[in-house]
């Protein structure tokens, strides 16, 4: 069942799907057919590219009825076939959505000009817009979205027009220049503002320009509005390439853009003119990666927002495990990651956890599923840990595979098992892995899943159902310094912390600078922070590192250093070695712990970088 789009749209950024006309054209239909009119001549086309688009992975998909207003299906000599070619549009869409994805009507500008500059009266306009909101609302459209429009006064009474007829939903849509500006020529600020005034649902950009300008119009006015945005570039300016129009922008370029319209603040992303469906599973994979809302307690409540049991006594922080009592006492922890094995067999893993038990390591930290790959279960090698070697264990726990049932069974099995650190994560998506066809869950993201363990440890299931003596887990969540989004970042640790999260651990710190200004940022959440430390192993791991690694950061400095052993394989371990040294040193007293990786299972670079001496 579809929610109210409203009411989605407040739950993260939203992806609509590409471009309709120009897929029609790609696909062998001569640019002199009216498109709109495929709704009846050719629905099984139409409905072909709608399927495209939802395999694709998006939110929305938009009618075939961008032109099919009477003024331009007169043109055509189409106009008594009006009402069936948007209802026939709707309903194709519909049909292609399924129950999960929403429809936009789709309706663009009447192509002839309003008073003042034309002969076309504002009243006559809205009624013209009319004609074709009726028939999409009967053919079962979710909401509007008005788009390419030129002149504002024209929008307005296509936005009007909707607001007349129904309770829709309204996206408005300006095109702009390459500076930014309206086709008029208003600046953005000028143009933002009387789009506001109309008080569409959201509003925002389309066509004519590209992914970078459409970014600048966006960054100038995020913070000018509380509506939500919406940016939907074509791929570029087109090339004729043999008398055809090619958009030579590549999916991959997109789908960077996409990651930056995220992170300066876009609700709504998409494509136009020579965006197809590749386009947009790129711009898919952007969202995945970056574009989780947080679930705040209004989804799933914290622990301040429910009544315990009363037959219920919760556990106090420093008696849920070693690790929490050694937090809980102010001594420095030291931890260490093991990935879990591919295959069935944890013996290596199981050597060197007595490797790390011996020589004094407190926890071993164990990823879940890292890189959205297919490993031994995080849990079963962190429960043989615990069992045979005796050391305890910090598990993640990623939210992608599982809903919320999932979820809290395997907590309760966690805890059953004798595990007591949980380290709560939303988890890399499935694009970035090995199986870029598997399908993500994602019922809550991280912040959900605190307040799901915090749940439990009052004794209770996210229902409100008691479930007997409480659990006991301590509950960590990651963060990183050097995050591209800092607001976002420092806004979802404080989310966190009202959660109940309990301690923090830091993605790899290579910037000291940045990882002081974050620690300074944190203080107020009184939170005893572990930072990651991942010793370089090479010039390319460094390399590895900065640019495919999502969430880190490696600063030129740091590069610079490792080019200087680049010809050789144990000057470049050593140089890593030290550079994690030098910052283990800098950075000691202002945290409670550190986190070690062992880059390719070396235990020895791990001894190095703890020892004293």
């Amino acid at each position: 069942m579809r929610e109210r789009f409203i009411d989605r749209l407040q739950q993260g950024t939203l992806l609509f799907d590409g471009g309709i006309g120009t897929e029609f054209y790609r696909r062998g239909v001569f640019i002199n057919k009216c498109y709109d009119e495929l709704n009846l001549g050719n629905p099984a086309l139409v409905a072909q590219v709608h399927r495209d688009y939802v395999q694709a992975g998006v939110d929305i998909i938009e009618t075939n009825t961008f032109g099919a207003n009477p003024i331009k299906l007169a043109a055509h000599g189409l106009i008594d076939a009006l009402e069936n070619i948007n209802r026939r549009g709707a309903e194709i869409a519909r049909e292609a959505a399924g129950d999960e994805v929403y429809v936009a009507g789709s309706i663009g500008p009447l192509g002839t000009q309003m008073e003042p500059l034309g002969p076309l009266a504002r009243e006559e306009a809205r009624a013209l817009f009319a004609t074709q909101v009726r028939a999409l609302c009967d053919g079962g459209v979710d909401l509007f979205v008005l788009e390419t429009f030129i002149y504002p006064e024209e929008l307005q009474q296509a936005i009007l027009a909707v607001r007349e007829c129904c309770d829709k939903a309204v996206i408005a849509h300006i095109t702009i220049n390459d500076d930014a500006s309206s086709l008029t020529g208003a600046r953005p600020e000028v143009l933002l503002a009387e789009l506001a005034a109309m008080n569409p649902d959201a509003l925002g950009v389309n066509c004519t320009v590209g992914p970078s300008v459409m970014l600048t119009w966006l960054e100038r006015v995020r913070d000018l509005t509380d509506l939500p945005l919406s940016v939907m570039p074509n791929a570029g300016k087109p090339k004729n390439v043999d008398g055809r129009n090619i958009y030579l922008t590549s999916p991959e370029y997109l789908g960077t853009y996409a990651k930056r319209y995220i992170q300066a603040g876009a609700n709504i992303i998409g494509g136009c003119c020579g965006t197809g469906p590749e386009h947009i599973r790129h711009m898919r994979n952007a969202i995945s990666a970056y574009g989780f809302k947080t679930q705040t307690p209004a989804a799933i409540t914290s622990g301040k927002e429910f009544e315990i049991p009363a037959d219920v006594e919760v556990v106090i922080r420093e008696e849920k495990s070693r690790l929490a009592r050694r937090l809980s006492d102010g001594r420095f922890v030291t931890m260490v990651e093991l990935v879990a094995p591919r295959g069935i067999s944890a013996q290596v893993e199981l050597e060197k956890a007595r490797r790390l038990y011996y020589y004094g390591v407190d926890v071993i930290n164990i990823p879940d599923g890292p890189r959205a790959s297919a490993r031994m279960s995080a849990m079963a090698l962190a429960a043989g840990i615990q069992r045979e070697v005796g050391i305890e264990t910090l598990l993640h726990y990623a939210c992608r595979d599982r809903n919320v049932i999932g979820i809290q069974s395997d907590l309760l099995g966690a805890w059953a098992l004798g595990l007591r650190n949980i380290l709560a994560v939303t988890g890399d998506p499935p694009k970035l892995g090995n199986y870029p066809d598997a399908t993500a869950v994602f019922d809550v993201d991280a912040i959900g899943l605190v307040n799901i363990i915090n749940r439990l440890n009052h004794g209770l299931d996210i229902a409100g159902n008691p479930i007997g003596p409480p659990a006991a887990l301590h509950i960590g969540v990651a963060a990183n310094p050097a995050a591209m989004n800092r607001e976002q970042e420092l806004r979802r640790l404080d989310w966190k912390a009202e959660a109940g999260a309990e301690f923090i651990v830091t993605q790899p710190v290579f910037d000291l600078d940045v990882f002081f200004a974050f620690v300074r940022d944190i203080e107020h959440l009184g939170l005893p922070v572990i930072a990651g430390l991942w010793p370089l192993a090479s010039l390319r791991n460094a390399e590895f590192m900065n640019n495919e690694l999502p969430g880190c950061s490696v600063p030129e400095h740091i590069l610079d250093r490792m080019r200087t052993q680049a010809d050789s394989k144990e000057g470049g371990r050593a140089e890593g070695v030290a550079i994690a040294r030098e910052t283990l040193a800098l950075i000691r007293n202002e945290i409670a712990g550190v986190q070690i990786s062992a880059p390719f299972g070396r235990l020895d670079t791990v001894f190095t970088v703890l020892n004293d001496d």
